[in-house]
């Protein structure tokens, strides 16, 4: 029986279910783990050891090394990690996929668990109406990790039989001849495989049945691992590509790092494939050598194998190369030079660059942390305009509306990346921030956008000849520094826990902002009475305050949206009732 096309596309929708079940697997532990993931990306920039702990735990939850890696190249392109620190995270993502492997080769090969895999999504399929969202999530990983293994029986299946199909097996063998040469051609062999795929555990999960079939032996399928585990790096280079010269150079590491761990493994490939063998021969010693097996029990503890020598060679190549990575960094660093156009402007998201969810609406809320930072220069630059004695107004001015400028972009880039987050099948919890974080840069655009306003009345005063006097700008100043205050308090609740602030503190702030300016509006109407300014200077005054008082309302909007409620409507009516 000859193998037909129609038979080849059988086998490419096989793979088709395999990777959708590994995506719903993924996506539904995501949403289990959902704050677990933040709390794990809190370790990133520790030593480089919790580094590779925080890499090797993210990428078992995600279930892709590829999603850990383009997470970690959007971190550091937005300057959220450094270069150096994201190393670790690299590392240890090495390590995290493997898990996948020992998944398919314990239940794929060694059980029979279709059946099993059929059961499973019987008993968890009801749930998903269900109305809680923990139970959802948990029964659309479940369902995610059946389909996954259907998917893996129908490859098996769909993988031509080598009796009915010999010319093919021979197509195969006759590059299995060249000794060396043959490791190398199937390095590229899995390179290849997982750059097609676009997932090493599909890869893994191709080569691991070829072996099962027999068509490969073990120490081919050893080589294919090895071209997988630089396939792998392709997809950060790839996201990397329109990132700046930080996400370039961390995506460079992680090639060059996986492609020193196979240089050095293939100097020592015999030794190494005899040690895997005697392992495997002392835990199965009636299984007889797993490097040329030809009976279904002796390719089954192949798979087993392959997966061994997958882990050990990433656990190993981590403990040899974790003290050389100073080294290594430094390669990486004379071959990707900065720039000077490197400087961030907060234009980094506009790369597109994805990583899950929730590690996605993670790095927004950092971001958005930098957008606080830079109204807070606005702020010093106003305070700047208003106070300089030394003829620097032109040097603000300039400033002010440059930073305007950004923060306008900050907004759209932000606002695009968190509608692509949107696209997402998210949880409540997850839908509920992303419309406070929406909230949030709108506000905050509104802070600049005021700023800039403020400003253009400050040139326009000094154009027609026109100044505040200086009591009356000591009262702007006043006005001025509680601002201040409610500027650093979003920013201590945006650096705090999503949703874990004191409102109350907030709306002392915003209150006092409240009570103050209508103190000033007491003491502007008096000096218009005592002729203490004249009407234009008065229209000055006024807009300062005025403007002032909105950016604290701006302000408090930002505190109420990472609380996730609102408390001042409530509060106003209180007070208008006891009134």
């Amino acid at each position: 029986m000859t193998y037909t096309f129609w038979d080849f596309l059988q086998l490419i929708g096989a793979l088709g279910i395999f990777i959708y079940g590994m995506k719903v697997f993924s996506d539904g532990l995501q949403k289990v783990a959902g704050n677990k993931l933040r709390s794990i990306l809190k370790g990133m920039t520790s030593t480089r050891f919790r580094g590779i702990l925080t890499g090797f735990t993210t990428t078992t939850i995600t279930q892709s090394s590829s999603t850990t890696t383009v997470m970690v190249v959007s971190f550091v392109n937005a300057g959220l990690i450094t270069f150096i620190e994201s190393t670790g995270v690299i590392m240890g993502a090495n390590i995290g996929t493997t898990v996948t492997a020992w998944m398919i080769s314990i239940f794929g090969f060694k059980m029979q668990i279709t059946p099993l895999a059929m059961m499973l999504i019987g008993i968890f399929f009801p749930f998903i109406f269900f109305g809680r969202e923990k139970l959802r999530n948990l029964a659309e990983a479940m369902i995610g990790f059946g389909i996954l293994f259907i998917g893996l029986d129908f490859i098996k299946n769909g993988v031509p039989n080598i009796q009915d199909n010999p010319e093919m097996f021979m197509f195969l063998d006759q590059f299995t001849e060249f000794g060396f040469a043959s490791i190398l051609i199937f390095i590229v062999a899995g390179t290849i495989l997982t750059l097609v795929t676009q997932s090493s555990s599909a890869a893994s999960a191709i080569t691991l049945v070829m072996l099962f079939e027999g068509w490969i032996d073990f120490p081919i399928a050893a080589a294919m691992i090895l071209g997988e585990n630089i396939g792998t790096t392709v997809t950060a280079n790839i996201a990397a590509v329109v990132g700046n010269v930080y996400a370039k150079r961390a995506a460079r590491f992680h090639f060059v790092f996986n492609i020193f761990g196979v240089i050095w493994m293939l100097i020592l490939m015999q030794p190494f494939l005899m040690g895997i063998d005697a392992t495997m021969s002392y835990f199965s010693p009636g299984a007889g050598s797993i490097l040329h097996a030809t009976d279904e029990l002796g390719r089954a503890n192949a798979t087993l194998a392959v997966s061994l020598f997958h882990t050990v060679f990433n656990i190993a190549n981590v403990l040899l190369l974790v003290g050389f990575v100073p080294y290594i960094v430094r390669i990486v660093e004379k071959y990707q030079k900065e720039k000077e156009d490197t400087q961030h402007r907060l234009q980094y998201i506009s790369s597109g660059m994805m990583s899950s969810p929730e590690l996605s609406m993670s790095q927004a809320h950092k971001e958005i942390e930098l957008f606080a930072k830079l109204v807070e220069k606005m702020h010093f630059s106003m305070q700047g305009l208003l106070f300089n004695k030394q003829n620097k107004q032109e040097q603000f001015l300039k400033k002010i509306e440059k930073r305007e400028k950004i923060t306008d972009n900050i907004e759209l880039e932000i606002a695009e990346y968190l509608t692509k987050i949107s696209s997402f099948t998210l949880t409540e919890e997850a839908t509920r921030r992303i419309r406070g974080m929406h909230s949030m840069i709108n506000d905050l655009e509104r802070v600049g956008d005021i700023y800039f306003q403020m400003s253009k009345t400050f040139e326009r005063m000094q154009s027609e000849g026109n100044e505040l006097p200086d009591h009356a700008l000591e009262k702007i100043g006043r006005m001025l520094d509680r601002v201040h205050d409610a500027i650093r308090n979003v920013r201590e609740n945006l650096s705090g826990d999503n949703g874990d602030i004191d409102l109350e503190k907030s709306l002392h702030l915003e209150n006092s902002i409240d009570l103050y300016r209508d103190e000033l509006l007491e003491f502007h109407y008096a000096q218009l009475e005592d002729n203490g300014y004249s009407n234009q200077v008065g229209f000055v005054f006024l807009d300062y305050l005025n403007r002032l008082e909105k950016i604290g309302d701006h302000l408090f909007n930002v505190n109420e949206a990472i609380a996730g409620k609102k408390v001042k409507a409530a509060y106003e009516r209180v007070v208008e009732e006891r009134g």
